[in-house]
């Protein structure tokens, strides 16, 4: 079970997980170890409460196919185990970051004081620039 909140969890069989060979450098292991990690969950056929479905949907991340099935390579460690935890932890970070609500911004008005110091100061600016001209005499 992979606990997203203190409602919500995702039971382990509706993440996939595969192990693959890990790209790059690495030498003879990398060659005949599969310790890279790909997880693959589906949000549509799981049991996240709807919310969470409609709002990862929306998401722009290249992670989530058109199908919506979010995909995660973990590669970064050397051992399988270590790789998993990681997928794992990825998984949870995104669902978590589509849990929160952002706070709905106020329109604000500068005050009038503000206002009056930013056109003086523009003022004194412009009194600096001009003594810069030539001189005529």
């Amino acid at each position: 079970m992979l606990e997203i909140s203190n409602y919500v969890t995702i039971p382990d069989d509706e993440i996939e997980l595969s192990a693959v060979r890990a790209q790059g450098a690495g030498g003879q292991n990398v060659n005949k170890v599969s310790s890279a990690i790909h997880l693959r969950f589906d949000i549509n056929a799981s049991s996240l409460p709807e919310f969470y479905k409609q709002r990862l949907l929306e998401l722009r991340d290249q992670r989530i196919s058109k199908d919506g099935v979010i995909v995660i390579k973990a590669q970064q460690f050397r051992t399988q185990e270590q790789n998993k935890d990681n997928a794992l932890l990825r998984l949870q970070e995104l669902i978590k970051s589509v849990a929160v609500v952002q706070k709905a911004r106020l329109p604000t008005k500068a005050t009038r004081s503000s206002q009056r110091r930013r056109m003086d100061s523009k003022t004194q600016r412009g009194k600096i620039k001009e003594l810069r001209g030539r001189i005529t005499e």
